[in-house]
């Protein structure tokens, strides 16, 4: 049995779920969220506990065990604490901004980059370099904050760009350094 798979889930008492026609349903203090499952996935709930089952032993089946039931934990937290990422903008004159459902950067281009926010995602920007992007759907979360990423991904000469909060950028030398003549 997959390890992960075979572990219960506890079902806080504030949250809901249920399952309908091979798909759950979550809801919570936060929101609600949904997901389809796997035909090969059955559920069990009992005292508020979650029973992830599969079908058969094939390696397709134990991987999608230790999947769904990472999916579900993640929907249970989400719902009751929710998720958050942090974005770094460095580099001279960068600054982003958040106006009505645009993020709006400033990045060094000859233009400005508008971000349009999906729905069920806040995006905060509590400094012009600091970005916080939260809500309760993890992997919307995390798919988002890489597509900001992605505008100006840090760049190893000088570190300019956008990164993760905490995000280590390895720094590699200029050309000049690199010959050993030091531009003779």
């Amino acid at each position: 049995m997959s390890r992960i798979g075979k572990k219960v889930i506890v079902v806080p008492k504030e949250v809901k779920v249920e399952v309908k026609d091979n798909a759950i349903f979550v809801e919570g203090p936060k929101g609600k969220l949904s997901r389809v499952l796997s035909p090969r996935i059955t559920l069990e709930i009992k005292d508020g506990q979650i029973l992830v089952k599969r079908a058969a032993d094939t390696k397709m089946d134990k991987s999608l065990h230790g999947l769904f039931r990472a999916l579900i934990v993640n929907m249970i937290k989400g719902v009751t604490e929710g998720y958050k990422k942090e974005l770094e903008i460095i580099g001279v004159g960068f600054k982003a901004g958040v106006q009505g459902s645009n993020l709006n950067m400033s990045l060094g281009f000859s233009h400005p980059v508008n971000f349009s926010i999906p729905q069920g995602v806040k995006i905060e920007a509590p400094k012009p370099t600091h970005l916080v992007i939260s809500g309760i759907d993890k992997e919307l979360i995390g798919r988002v904050s890489s597509e900001i990423r992605a505008v100006y991904p840090p760049e190893p000469y000088k570190g300019k760009g956008i990164r993760f909060s905490g995000e280590y950028v390895k720094k590699k030398i200029g050309k000049a350094q690199a010959t050993g003549t030091g531009g003779k």
